[in-house]
C-alpha cells in the first residue's frame, strides 16, 4: 500500500531541512514504515463528515419512538454548545492527525536535503492556500465571496505555520507552548466582560428559551457574547460583505485557531511518540495521557473555570477532544499494528490517503449526485422500504459513488495534494 501514494501527511504538512541541531539529527533517522493506523483513523474521520448525506435526524424524526435512530441523529449533529457527540469530533481529529503527520514529513523533506527557508516558504503557501480553499467553499453559494475564518480549512491554515515552527523545538518548548496558548487564551477571555444579566442575547441571535447558556464565571464562554464574538463584529466587517456582519448563528469564531493550534500541537506530540517508539506502537502512553487530558478538561467544565465547547473551541475542549483524539489512536493503533487486523481498514485507507479530495467531494458535489440520481433512477428505487427511509437510502447511494470516486483515484495513484 506504499506504493499507492502519500497520505495526508504529505497532503497538508510536508517540510524538511538541512542542519545540525539536535532536534533535526534526531529527524535524519531511517524512515518508518507507512502508519496505516492514522490513514484508517484519517479515512473515519472523513467518512463521518462523508456520513451526513445518510440524514439520520430525518429518518429519526420519521420515527420519534425509536431509540436506535435517535441515537444515530444524535451522533450526526452537533451539540448546541457543552458537550460532544461523536459528530464533534470530526473538525479536532482532522486537525490532530495534521498534527500527527508534521514528524513524518519534516523527517522526509530532511532526508531529501531542502533547506529551512524552501520548506518555511512552502509551509506558508500551504497555509495561505488552505485559507483560501476554506473562503471558496464557503462562498459557493453566495452572490459575492463570503469571508469567513471559523471552518475546518481555515482554522487549520491560520495555525499550520505556527505548528510547522514549533516542531523544529524540544518536546519541553512544545508543551510549554502549548501550556501558554492555552492558559493565555483562557485569561483572555476570562478578563473580557461577562454579559451582565441584562444583555440583549437576541440582538445576536440567541432565542429567548435557549437554555445552554453558563451563568457565574462561565458566563464568560456564552454563546455570541464573548471576546470571540467582539473580535469578529470588528475583524469580519473589515472585508466587503453583502450586509453588516452581527453574529454567527451557530457561535462559531476565527479565534478559534488559536486554541485549534493546541489541538495541532497535541497531534504533533503523538506523531513524536510513534517515531521515537518505533516499530513498538506506544498505545499504552496515548491511554495515559488521553485520561490525563480528559480528567483536566471534565475538572476544568464542572468547577466552572472553563466549560467545554467545541463550537468556540475552549481550552477545555482543546484537552478533552485531544483526549479523545488520542484514544481513537491507540484503538486504531492497537487493532491495527499490535493484533495485525488490517484487511478490515481497506475501505478507510482508500479515503484517508486521500482526504482532501474527500473534502471538496463532500462538500462539491452531493447535490449533483443527488439529482442525477434522482434523474435517471427516479424516485421510487428509493422508497423500497418506505417513504420514511428514503433520505437514508438515497444517503447510501451517494455514499458509495463517493467511494468509488476515491477508490478510482486510488488504483489510479491520483492523490490532491495542496
Amino acid at each position: 500500500e506504499e506504493s499507492k501514494g502519500r497520505s495526508m501527511q504529505s497532503v497538508i504538512s510536508e517540510a524538511a531541512v538541512e542542519t545540525s541541531t539536535p532536534v533535526e539529527r534526531e529527524m535524519k533517522a531511517s524512515a518508518p514504515p507507512r502508519n496505516i493506523a492514522v490513514d484508517a483513523y484519517r479515512g473515519f474521520v472523513m467518512l463521518l463528515m462523508m456520513g451526513e448525506v445518510l440524514h439520520f435526524a430525518s429518518v429519526s424524526h420519521a420515527f420519534p419512538d425509536s431509540i436506535f435512530w435517535r441515537i444515530l441523529a444524535f451522533n450526526q449533529t452537533h451539540v448546541d454548545w457543552a458537550g460532544m457527540s461523536l459528530h464533534d469530533t470530526i473538525q479536532q481529529g482532522f486537525t490532530f492527525l495534521v498534527g500527527v503527520a508534521l514528524p513524518y514529513s519534516i523527517h522526509s523533506r530532511i532526508r531529501k536535503g531542502q533547506s529551512f527557508g524552501n520548506q518555511l516558504a512552502h509551509t506558508l503557501w500551504r497555509s495561505l492556500i488552505l485559507v483560501a480553499l476554506g473562503i471558496f467553499l464557503r462562498s459557493t453559494h453566495s452572490e459575492q465571496t463570503y469571508f469567513t475564518f471559523e471552518d475546518t480549512l481555515t482554522q487549520i491554515g491560520l495555525g499550520y505555520t505556527f505548528a510547522f515552527l514549533l516542531a523544529y523545538c524540544r518536546s519541553k518548548w512544545q508543551w510549554t507552548a502549548l501550556g501558554a496558548i492555552l492558559f493565555g487564551y483562557w485569561l483572555a477571555w476570562a478578563l473580557y466582560p461577562a454579559p451582565g444579566p441584562n444583555f440583549n442575547y437576541a440582538a445576536v441571535g440567541v432565542p429567548a428559551d435557549w437554555h445552554h447558556n453558563f451563568s457565574g464565571f462561565a458566563a464568560h464562554w456564552n454563546k455570541n457574547s464573548n471576546l470571540g464574538q467582539a473580535f469578529d463584529v470588528w475583524f469580519l466587517n473589515l472585508f466587503p460583505r453583502a450586509s453588516r456582519f452581527a453574529y454567527n448563528s451557530g457561535g462559531y469564531l476565527t479565534l478559534s485557531f488559536i486554541p485549534t493550534l493546541g489541538t495541532m500541537l497535541l497531534g504533533l506530540r503523538a506523531g513524536a511518540w510513534f517515531r521515537s517508539a518505533s516499530p513498538k506502537i506506544p498505545v499504552k502512553r496515548f491511554l495515559i495521557a488521553g485520561t490525563l487530558l480528559i480528567a483536566a478538561a471534565l475538572f476544568l467544565h464542572v468547577t466552572g473555570i472553563c466549560p467545554i465547547v467545541k463550537r468556540i473551541w475552549t481550552p477545555a475542549w482543546t484537552l478533552f477532544s485531544g483526549g479523545i483524539c488520542l484514544f481513537f489512536l491507540a484503538a486504531f493503533s492497537w487493532i491495527i499494528d499490535v493484533r495485525s487486523y488490517r484487511r478490515w481498514a481497506f475501505p478507510l485507507v482508500v479515503v484517508g490517503m486521500n482526504s482532501i479530495a474527500a473534502y471538496l467531494i463532500a462538500d462539491l458535489l452531493e447535490g449533483f449526485i443527488s439529482r442525477s440520481l434522482h434523474m435517471h433512477l427516479g424516485y421510487r428505487v428509493f422508497q423500497l422500504f418506505g417513504m420514511a427511509l428514503e433520505p437514508l437510502m438515497l444517503g447510501i447511494a451517494v455514499m458509495l459513488i463517493y467511494w468509488f470516486i476515491l477508490f478510482w483515484m486510488y488504483r489510479r495513484s491520483i492523490f490532491l495534494r495542496i
